[in-house]
């Protein structure tokens, strides 16, 4: 379990806490630079990746740690989404 202070795991239903940063865009909806992201567990990181995966989206991904210690003048992105029923049913 996490606590509150601690971001989550963004699969449905997962309380978690998120140790990866999938970051991914929809070249439809977004421009090339922009990304967008998601939270993983140990336990959910393959299904969320392979979720974004299948459909082109998915760009990175890299540790929470390194994701916090990035540049910030990298690419545009919208934080992390945590527990967000991420994927619908991506649970």
């Amino acid at each position: 379990m996490s606590d509150e202070n601690h971001p989550i795991c963004s699969a449905k239903g997962c309380r978690a806490a998120a140790v990866w940063v999938l970051a991914w865009n929809n070249p439809k909806l977004h421009t090339p630079e922009r990304r967008k992201t998601w939270l993983a567990c140990e336990e959910h990181r393959e299904h969320l990746s392979q979720f974004l995966g299948v459909r082109g989206f998915l760009k990175d991904v890299v540790t929470l740690a390194a994701w916090e210690s990035r540049d910030p003048a990298g690419p545009a992105d919208d934080g992390p989404t945590p527990g967000t029923g991420a994927g619908g049913d991506a649970a």
